[in-house]
């Protein structure tokens, strides 16, 4: 996809329009992908689909290959006869602008249950078929998340490692037990993978109709408290007794960081996966790869070398580096899938070492224009430095400020700095000023949050790094979307050649 000038718009599902309080895999949806397509854009790039855990983040899911449940749409329920119209008297009054999760969960899930119900009593042989052929295609992952999520449940929400012993351990006794006592919550569990993935490819196939492909995100790492570490424990660098992260991931003290980022997760027991031939690293992305067409890697850098930090330690100072085997992995992921369709998430500081093992196999890295005036002319995320086409230039990303936001903070002397570049600020404003500067660069991909193309300030930020509130609730209204910007978006990506062709 990247390897012609292109262009796209990120945005994450639940930021759709939708009476049921979140964005989901309905008719705004669809909706979504005509803009895209009238617009002349060819990516929709998302973040991680997963079923989010505390703090709602999609960069902290209970399962790496498993869907959220909460994007399922209830409306394309009502059009399987799974629910009805008068299921949906009396719905609350949600927030237009944002998504108040814990409302969301009350009154989407009965919902949810009602459908699993009504599927168990009166679905047609065909659906109960089509059904029985997902749980089958997705048994290897899909039998031991809907015990993980059902057990989560009997045990109030607490993290794996604070089970029951046996069950935390995986004893066979234990697991036999539990799967013949929870088999209605785990069927439940099945039969919301089912829907998600069901709404996720029908939605998927009707944006590649439109020539659209969807940019998926993998994030190096998985959470803690999810089914990926508790069935694969061995994966994983655990304390043997307590199952905590023995070695916790996180990046080193920088510039921007006196005490660097400590985010917690288990890094990986990279010597087990090389003995499996990464196995599981395998799986995990060729599970991707059937619902997305292009996949970014999260902290990329990762891959190379990471950053370990003992457990106990509440900052990140005391780690070290310890190298990754990701050529290996690699290699081995190009001689099974041949041409991997990745994005590098090369920021941060990034080494010589990181950058070969990016440009060894060809993948695109990032590029993004906010940070390109706070340093001098040799900044490489100034349009005029990129080496070569191969990269994505971003005005932002999911975890930047707007770029209205963005220009509003800085001082006088900061902004004329981006104006002194930019010749003026074009009578559209910044956002279109960055937007066109974007588009006009030499690299391949061009791709934009769609907040900036609505000039939307900080309060429609996604994600704020380091603040564990307030974050991925955003939602845009429906009229947000109209021809004046879908017209102008489509003369900029024509002027300066990302139009389909």
């Amino acid at each position: 996809m990247f390897d012609k000038r292109t262009s796209g718009i990120l945005l994450h599902p639940t930021c759709f329009p939708s009476r049921f309080g979140i964005g989901d895999l309905g008719n705004e949806a669809y909706r979504f992908i005509d803009f895209l397509a009238d617009g002349l854009q060819q990516v929709w790039q998302i973040l991680p689909l997963g079923p989010t855990g505390y703090g709602n983040s999609p960069y902290l899911c209970y399962s790496a290959l498993a869907g959220n449940p909460l994007l399922i749409s209830p409306e394309k329920l009502v059009e399987d006869e799974l629910l009805s119209e008068e299921d949906f008297a009396g719905l609350p009054d949600f927030p237009l602008d944002s998504v108040d999760f814990e409302l969301v969960v009350q009154t989407k899930m009965p919902l949810l249950k009602k459908a699993c119900e009504n599927f168990k009593q009166q679905a047609s042989e065909e659906l109960q078929e089509e059904f029985k052929q997902f749980c089958d295609r997705a048994s290897d992952w899909l039998e031991d998340y809907a015990l993980f999520m059902s057990l989560k449940e009997v045990f109030e929400g607490e993290s794996w490692n604070n089970w029951h012993k046996e069950i935390a351990k995986r004893k066979p006794d234990a697991i036999a037990k539990w799967q013949n006592q929870l088999k209605e919550p785990i069927f439940s569990q099945k039969f919301l993978q089912f829907q998600f993935f069901r709404q996720w490819n029908s939605l998927k196939e009707y944006a590649n109709e439109k020539q659209i492909s969807i940019f998926g995100d993998i994030p190096i790492y998985v959470a803690h408290d999810s089914v990926d570490v508790w069935a694969n424990p061995d994966l994983f660098c655990l304390d043997e007794e307590t199952g905590e992260a023995a070695f916790m991931a996180g990046v080193p003290p920088d510039y921007f960081s006196a005490t660097g980022q400590l985010w917690g997760n288990p890094v990986y027991n990279w010597e087990k996966h090389q003995r499996t031939n990464f196995a599981w690293w395998m799986r995990r992305v060729e599970a991707i790869l059937e619902y997305v067409d292009i996949i970014r890697i999260d902290h990329f850098r990762g891959f190379e070398a990471f950053w370990a930090v003992p457990q106990g330690e509440e900052t990140a100072i005391d780690g070290e580096w310890i190298e990754a085997p990701g050529e290996a992995f690699f290699t081995l992921l190009k001689q099974k899938l041949g041409k991997l369709p990745i994005i590098a998430e090369d920021l941060g500081v990034i080494t010589p070492e990181v950058e070969a093992l990016r440009d060894n196999y060809g993948f695109p890295g990032m590029k993004i224009l906010q940070f390109a005036f706070d340093s001098d002319r040799a900044n490489p995320f100034l349009p005029f430095n990129f080496i070569n086409r191969n990269c994505i230039v971003y005005t932002g990303t999911h975890d930047n400020d707007t770029t209205v936001g963005w220009f509003s903070i800085r001082t006088p002397e900061e902004q004329a700095r981006v104006i002194d570049y930019l010749g003026c600020v074009c009578p559209e404003g910044i956002h279109w000023s960055l937007i066109r500067l974007a588009l006009s660069s030499v690299a391949n991909g061009a791709i934009f949050p769609f907040q900036d193309l609505l000039a939307l300030g900080s309060d429609a930020r996604m994600n704020t790094p380091s603040v564990a509130d307030g974050n991925w609730g955003w939602r845009y209204r429906s009229e947000a979307i109209n021809a004046e910007v879908s017209t102008h978006l489509q003369f900029l990506t024509h002027l300066y050649g990302r139009a389909p062709y």
